[in-house]
């Protein structure tokens, strides 16, 4: 009994520390507000198309919560396309717990999307129990295996250890512009032009199984990574390198 009391006490304190980790601030609140309408706003201007690989689009089917896998740079498309097709769908999406991850999380609840805050450098673990339980509720969790910082189009293997652990189908999502410009920043950041067509392509699901030795899960984080960039159109850009800025702006 005092053993559970004792491991009960460290959960409590591990968890307030965590939470101690994640930086927030009026102004990046703010400013992601904004930007969240601003979105809405601009998503007007798209013309969008919808080529659907999985059924997830049929809203008579029924669709268990899955994870979405997005690349960094296509987070913003993905975000405005969600909100003009496909509303119903409820979920969250993992930002970082920098400051601008408050930003990005306060985009996300504009667009109709709570957000969990962590990454593999601060707060990975509570994020992960976090993502774990919303998928317990039956929401979709939003991921963006490059991110925050990179390396651009390499899939961490946080993605794959979701899936596993919730048994949940990972859905590939791919973004595609007929007009758009890129961004000098190390995801090299995609920005549509207004009244451009804005194609989003949900892949074939991929299912995680609950056991896999170690060659197994890096075989399946492969398969998924390859599975990602395969629906890119940008690979031969050059990177940039913003090592010497300081960190997310921490």
């Amino acid at each position: 009994m005092a053993e559970e009391l004792q491991k009960d006490s460290f959960r409590e304190m591990n968890d307030k520390q965590q939470e101690r980790d994640i930086r927030t601030s009026w102004k990046m609140r703010t400013l992601g507000t904004l930007g969240g309408w601003l979105l809405r706003s601009y998503a007007i201007t798209l013309r969008m198309e919808v080529v659907d690989r999985c059924g997830f689009t049929d809203r008579a089917k029924h669709q268990p919560p899955l994870i979405w896998c997005i690349w960094h740079s296509r987070i913003a498309g993905t975000l405005m396309a969600r909100r003009r097709i496909f509303p119903w769908r409820k979920g969250v999406v993992l930002t970082s717990a920098s400051h601008d991850g408050a930003a990005l999380a306060a985009v996300a609840r504009v667009l109709g999307l709570e957000a969990v805050r962590g990454s593999s450098s601060r707060r990975g673990s509570a994020a992960l129990r976090e993502m774990v339980r919303a998928v317990g509720k039956g929401l979709d969790v939003t991921v963006t295996p490059d991110g925050p910082r990179g390396p651009r189009y390499r899939m961490s293997p946080g993605l794959i250890k979701l899936a596993q652990i919730t048994r949940s189908p990972v859905m590939g999502v791919h973004v595609h512009y007929s007009r758009a410009i890129r961004l000098k920043t190390w995801d090299r950041f995609v920005v549509p032009l207004p009244f451009s067509r804005l194609t989003i392509i949900f892949d074939e699901l991929l299912d995680v199984p609950r056991q896999l030795d170690d060659d197994a899960f890096e075989s399946k984080r492969v398969e998924a990574e390859n599975m990602m960039r395969a629906g890119v159109d940008d690979l031969d850009l050059p990177s940039y390198d913003h090592s010497q800025r300081k960190r997310n702006r921490d």
